[in-house]
């Protein structure tokens, strides 16, 4: 029970944290200035998503799921939302890119469980999981530009 409530513990403090960094974020209208960055370079909504790939690539290989969703989804919901993106499928991206990125270091959340429960170096982990994380790669493209995937049941 002890563990328990240190895990508990540690996962509020963190989500507190995220929570209070997205508020800040949000009274200084980053979101708008993050729209106004993405209008001078694109009007598409295509480029658009291209960049939300990396972009949410890239913080999920920093950050965890739950610490990213918090931050960064009260941020890209705007934006998307004025380029036009259903934000059920803009949720499906969000998720898909997140996954994949706790597959992929630095902080590798699945990659340190496997290692764990498998009793196998990270190096092996790492290798082992390139294949999939390419298949993963290819059907992320899938979602993100083909959006009846995400939205076919909704409809």
């Amino acid at each position: 029970m002890r563990k328990s409530m240190l895990l508990v513990g540690g996962i509020l403090i963190i989500l507190g944290s995220a929570l209070g960094f997205t508020n800040y974020l949000i009274d200084a209208e980053i979101p708008m200035k993050l729209f106004n960055l993405f209008k001078a370079y694109t009007d598409s909504p295509f480029i658009f998503l291209i960049l939300l790939n990396l972009f949410l690539l890239v913080v999920g290989c920093l950050l965890d799921i739950f610490s990213a969703l918090i931050v960064v989804v009260p941020l890209i919901t705007l934006v998307a939302n004025a380029y036009g993106i259903n934000l059920i499928h803009l949720g499906v991206i969000f998720l898909a890119n997140l996954q994949i990125g706790a597959l992929t270091p630095p902080v590798g959340t699945s990659l340190f469980i496997s290692s764990l429960r498998f009793e196998q170096p990270m190096s092996k982990i790492i290798m082992a999981s390139l294949p999939f994380i390419a298949v993963l790669l290819f059907v992320l493209a899938i979602i993100t530009y083909v959006p009846w995937l995400s939205l076919a049941l909704i409809k």
